[in-house]
């Protein structure tokens, strides 16, 4: 009966230690991400180009915030004159109208965010009316 009793015990016992390590150590799906190029131009005016520099220069942290909800993983801006170059790298097949309306939720300032850089920003040639940001399409790759 000793034997049985202390059988059970070490049996209740592994079996707490195998819940308690799924608990704590749950098997997870590791995140693919993409990587995405957008492309805008400022308005020519050089005084508002140097204010949207200047913006962004102190993103509100809301901002930044709301991109952390919706999922992005990184947002880099690069320019050119009046060429803005946004690379984002998100969750693989992301519906980014969802994730950018996730980040605005995030904050009425992320919303305001987003109207203040409209009047800052016009579409390249070749948008349809209205549009600003528009994504380019690699064609060419070379890795080593």
């Amino acid at each position: 009966m000793k034997n049985l009793s202390l059988n059970l015990i070490l049996i209740l016992f592994a079996c707490f230690l195998t819940m308690c390590k799924q608990q704590v150590d749950p098997v997870s799906k590791e995140v693919e991400y993409a990587e995405k190029i957008f492309v805008v131009n400022t308005v020519d005016n050089n005084k508002k180009l140097n204010e949207y520099l200047d913006y962004h220069k102190h993103i509100w942290p809301e901002v930044e915030a709301g991109f952390k909800k919706a999922g992005y993983k990184s947002i880099t801006l690069y320019r050119f004159n009046d060429l803005i170059v946004m690379r984002i790298t998100v969750p693989k097949n992301a519906n980014l109208n969802a994730m950018g309306k996730l980040a605005e939720s995030y904050s009425p300032r992320c919303v305001e965010w987003n109207k203040v850089m409209n009047n800052y920003q016009k579409g390249v040639a070749g948008t349809m009316p209205g549009q600003k940001w528009v994504e380019v399409i690699p064609f060419y790759k070379f890795s080593n």
